[in-house]
């Protein structure tokens, strides 16, 4: 059985869950006989893949999914052989071939009718590239997507810009990223950026509506707004919820809900985030463990391993769930001590980007927020 966030994924651009100039925007860049390289930026769950899917379906036509090369850089991070599994990809052929994955082009480039769409698969932009550019410029028949590419690094990143001052006229880069800032100025010099902020409530509420509708359920009053609210503008989130709550026939009462994102939340974090700021972040004790006696490590630090291990988090991940801490506004600090905070955890997360050790600079980050709350008190 199909996920709604796949039954339900949008198939032209007027379907986007977006701003209406935003919508354009893509669609002017899909339909030109040259399109440029883009960088698609914004938070978790607004639509850049949706959107690289779009395009990349209206630029290549029919057969878009054979000549559209997907490498998620997320998963290469701080990974063994990530710069091999790179470099593999960029070159197909071997790393010392000088035959690129952007230097290919495809049948498609030379004759775009050699394929045609099935029944139902409608361009995003209503009419085939072909179909609106008359010119006889020949088209892009090859995209290669680079998914959360703030996170290649500094090392990988001149890879790309070497290849697309030589790249062939039939390929195009598409990046996406929630920190478009990581990306070097020579990539985002050569791109167009793009960027999708978080979904309104209002938008995300009817786009649950219009799955509400086609599923023929009958939700009680109110908790439609409820998911929206708690998705903050995420909405692949709020469609996630949806489903999950409507496939347990949960959508009744509106506590369910409150049990779901309860039951989903780490509260660990401000677990770690509070033995920080009463001062023990190395808090170590004596237990017995198989009888023996062992010292154990508590405090922040002690938290903070057993919420990684427990959860499977990266350093990254951790950063994101202090930073949602601390800006919804749980912990009632004072806006002096805020400002340090946030300012401290920017740092971490900037270290983090050059570091292969994620806990040192988060154990870096917990002694700071030790120093922020005793200055704050004298």
């Amino acid at each position: 059985m199909a996920s709604w966030l796949e039954s339900y994924a949008p198939r032209r651009f007027d379907e986007l869950a977006m701003n209406e100039s935003i919508r354009e925007n893509l669609e002017r860049v899909s339909v030109q006989a040259n399109p440029p390289h883009l960088i698609l930026a914004g938070p978790a769950g607004v639509g850049k893949t949706a959107a690289w899917r779009l395009v990349a379906r209206q630029i290549l036509g029919p057969s878009w999914q054979s000549t559209t090369h997907v490498l998620q850089a997320r998963d290469l991070a701080k990974t063994a052989g990530a710069m091999k599994k790179f470099e593999e990809f960029l070159r197909p052929a071997g790393t010392s071939s000088g035959d690129t994955l952007a230097g290919r082009s495809s049948l498609d480039s030379f004759d775009a009718n050699l394929t045609q769409a099935a029944e139902g698969d409608t361009p995003p932009a209503g009419k085939e590239n072909r179909e609106i550019n008359t010119s006889g410029e020949s088209y892009v028949s090859r995209l290669i997507i680079i998914e959360d590419a703030d996170h290649l690094g500094p090392t990988r990143q001149p890879y790309l810009r070497r290849m697309m001052e030589s790249t062939s006229s039939t390929s195009r880069f598409i990046f996406t990223a929630r920190s478009p800032s990581r990306i070097i100025d020579a990539l985002r010099s050569r791109s167009k950026q793009i960027r999708i902020p978080a979904t309104p409530n209002n938008i995300i509420t009817q786009r649950l509506e219009s799955i509400v509708e086609k599923e023929d359920l009958a939700p009680v009053r109110g908790i439609l707004g409820d998911i929206a609210h708690v998705s903050t503008g995420n909405l692949r989130r709020a469609v996630f919820l949806l489903e999950l709550l409507a496939r347990r026939k949960n959508l009744h009462d509106r506590k369910n809900l409150q049990n779901v994102v309860a039951a989903t939340t780490i509260v660990g974090v401000q677990q770690v985030f509070e033995e920080a700021l009463r001062g023990r972040v190395h808090d170590w004790r004596w237990e017995k463990q198989g009888g023996r006696n062992k010292r154990i490590l508590k405090g922040a630090l002690g938290a903070l391993d057993q919420l990684m291990n427990e959860h499977a988090l990266e350093a990254e991940d951790v950063v994101m769930h202090l930073h949602r801490l601390l800006t919804t506004g749980r912990l009632l600090l004072e806006e002096a001590m805020l400002c340090d905070l946030l300012d401290a955890l920017a740092d971490c997360d900037v270290k983090l980007q050059t570091s292969m050790h994620g806990r040192v600079q988060l154990e870096e980050f917990l002694h700071r927020v030790k120093e922020i709350a005793a200055t704050q008190t004298v």
